[in-house]
């Protein structure tokens, strides 16, 4: 399976409402699966990969964060 195919497996994964977009509290929810609790951790990852600042993450912000931060993307594909 591709790069692109374990991210949008991942997205759809987090994307609990099926909009198209992760919500700070979709992924708040993901995090918690990842061991990550804590609100400020969850807001800064968010920021880190939420490009445009609109408070979403989409699948193309997942997929750019997966290209720039590839051992961390696949720490998090281990663990699911």
């Amino acid at each position: 399976m591709g790069d692109e195919d374990e991210c949008e497996r991942v997205f759809k994964r987090f994307d609990e409402n099926g909009d198209g977009k992760i919500s700070l509290s979709e992924f708040a929810e993901a995090l918690k699966v990842l061991g990550l609790t804590s609100q400020e951790e969850v807001e800064r990852r968010m920021e880190e990969i939420d490009k445009d600042g609109d408070g979403f993450i989409t699948l193309d912000e997942l997929i750019q964060f997966r290209n720039d931060n590839p051992n961390l993307m696949n720490d998090v594909l281990n663990k699911l």
